[in-house]
């Protein structure tokens, strides 16, 4: 069977596709032995790709899961959360909780579709790009995402928090393409009933955000570029974070 793989981000130009095709000799193979086999065949992108997790029909699948030729199929790397397919402005959901654009995000549009008459408490959570990181100056970032993927990670993320904080509702627009210093790369819109709700609803989107979502970004230089991907420890997107509560307010 032949598998058609896509590929993103730093491991894209690794390999110098944003695709491939690999023949095998077995009508199902595991994810286990899809990397192996990858690993195989692109033995100078191995450390990446041992590191990166398969997708199966834009969802992220165990070692043990079944590959068929069927099935669309991505090698997800390390995602940075902030490190694709091209998407055009006019792609976005119209009055969709989550959102992903090329151009600038208004953050009171964001914030306004979570905001009810059943809410006692609105947080908005604005990224930007920042110049110094570590002393190193960087002159803008460069967003890329598995966009179908993407929106259904949000929308993911989305159902974690209402289902941890009832009540609680959660929008997200994450943009893509370059970010210059200071722009905003995504905002994230958290209401609740009550304040430490939202609180913590808010804290769990955007790490949530930088562990499942399929968005990677480029960090530009005067000397040179990189792609970022997770920097919290090892990457591991089919395991929950523990959430911590707030104390009770009114």
């Amino acid at each position: 069977m032949k598998l058609t793989i896509h590929l993103f981000a730093g491991l894209a130009e690794s390999i110098g596709h944003t695709h491939i095709t690999l023949t095998v000799k077995q009508t199902q193979i595991t994810v286990a032995q899809l990397k192996e086999l990858l690993i195989q065949e692109y033995p100078n992108a191995a450390q990446t790709i041992a590191i990166s997790f398969i997708a199966i029909n834009q969802a992220y699948a165990s070692a043990d899961d079944l590959v068929s030729e069927e099935n669309e199929i991505a090698l997800i790397p390390p995602v940075s959360g902030g490190e694709a397919e091209s998407v055009q402005a006019d792609s976005v959901v119209p009055h969709s909780l989550f959102q992903i654009t090329h151009e600038p995000i208004s953050v009171e549009k964001v914030s306004q579709t979570v905001i009810t008459p059943l809410q006692g408490a609105t947080l908005t959570f604005i990224g930007t790009t920042r110049e110094f990181t570590f002393g190193k100056r960087t002159i803008l970032l460069e967003y890329e995402a598995y966009v179908p993927m993407a929106i259904a990670a949000m929308q993911q993320i989305g159902t974690e928090i209402t289902a941890q904080w009832p009540g609680a509702l959660c929008a997200i627009t994450h943009r893509l393409g370059r970010v210059a210093i200071a722009e905003i790369s995504v905002v994230i819109a958290v209401s609740a009933p009550h304040r430490a709700d939202c609180y913590d609803a808010s804290r769990y989107a955007i790490e949530r955000l930088k562990q499942i979502v399929p968005i990677w970004k480029k960090e530009i230089w005067e000397d040179g570029s990189e792609w970022k991907g997770h920097q919290q420890g090892t990457w591991d997107p089919t395991v929950n974070p523990v959430i911590k509560a707030g104390p009770a307010d009114e």
